[in-house]
């Protein structure tokens, strides 16, 4: 009976007046707009942080839990917003009676897949009647699309279309670097996850589409078969690998790697070509991959192509996270987001 009351009683709170204003999302839906839109709600990291990229004051909460030692590299309207919780995928762990609270006029949902949007998830949605929208995007290439749909979704056309060609502009430029240098030339990179180093990804896996578009350079074939990953190798399977180039996230890792008497022998390790993945605030390479790759991605095209993708990446971040973030970094700011180990271990 409680179940069913709070049923009610949302459907009564976020039943609203609707007008004619229609717009077709990204997944094919034709969807009936509020006749305002003053708070929104992603359900899914992905959406939460480029709808953060967007415009930070519409968001009505963040699916996952804002560091404290992030909160001084985004806008201050975005920083102490409550924690919802997901409610995209097989699964829903959002908080329905702190969605209650903040009482968004629409939700936005996120897809890797046109496909994908019709499953459950919608079912569960239309019970609340709360009005929702897709962003679908397969891949990295996407983005810019998104960018675009959101702006005209939002009335910022202006700001979804800058956001949009920046992204295209920074695809199209590693594309080209990345295009002229032959295969053998490569180097190899293996991504190292967790304290011993000794998880990874596929090289088909949404988890490093970075390393994808720098070549093809994942060191680790496989079919991913599910989107977790972690895939598990043996001491033996690196050493046999024998990576040109490690990034990682673990710093705890990345601190004892050198000295470790199975890894030092590494020609990554060897050659001191290990780097510190930046993480401040959001992710730049995983974990979840949002529009911050961009930024990943100039980061690495760098560091493996020095030559022919010679940028200042300190530059590159300030401009990136002036335009997406919205914050303005000083040299200390920088110092604490591009770490001397996102360059080198040495450093």
């Amino acid at each position: 009976m409680k179940h069913l009351t709070c049923k009610l009683i949302l459907g009564a709170i976020f039943s609203m007046s609707l007008n004619a204003n229609t717009i077709t999302d990204m997944a094919g839906r034709e969807v009936i707009l509020p006749e305002s839109i003053h708070k929104i709600y992603a359900t899914s990291p992905y959406g939460s942080y480029i709808l953060y990229a967007m415009d930070p004051s519409i968001m009505a909460g963040w699916v996952i839990a804002v560091q404290e030692k992030n909160k001084p590299f985004l806008a201050p309207s975005s920083r102490d917003l409550p924690v919802v919780g997901s409610m995209s995928g097989g699964a829903q762990t959002s908080n329905i009676e702190t969605l209650f609270v903040q009482k968004p006029d629409l939700l936005l949902m996120w897809s890797t897949s046109q496909l994908s949007p019709l499953g459950n998830i919608n079912q569960k949605l239309e019970q609340f009647n709360i009005p929702y929208v897709y962003a679908v995007a397969e891949s990295m290439e996407d983005y810019p699309k998104v960018f675009q749909f959101l702006g005209h979704l939002l009335h910022q056309e202006k700001r979804g279309d800058m956001l949009s060609k920046r992204t295209q502009s920074i695809l199209e430029d590693v594309k080209k670097v990345v295009s002229s240098i032959p295969q053998e030339k490569r180097p190899k990179v293996y991504y190292a996850e967790g304290n011993d180093g000794l998880s990874t990804e596929c090289d088909d896996s949404i988890h490093v589409e970075i390393l994808k578009l720098l070549g093809d350079v994942n060191v680790h074939r496989c079919h991913t078969s599910n989107h977790k990953g972690f895939e598990k190798l043996t001491m033996e399977q690196v050493i046999l690998y024998n990576p040109d180039v490690i990034i990682t996230q673990e710093e705890n890792f990345l601190n004892t790697v050198h000295t470790h008497p199975m890894w030092k022998n590494i020609k990554a390790v060897q050659e001191k070509r290990i780097y510190l993945i930046p993480t401040t605030p959001f992710n730049w390479f995983d974990r979840p991959p949002s529009f911050m790759r961009f930024l990943g991605l100039q980061w690495l095209a760098n560091l493996l192509y020095p030559t022919e993708y010679s940028i200042d990446i300190r530059e590159e971040t300030k401009n990136f996270y002036a335009l997406f973030m919205g914050v303005t970094l000083d040299e200390n700011a920088l110092h604490v987001i591009l770490a001397p180990q996102s360059f080198s271990y040495k450093e």
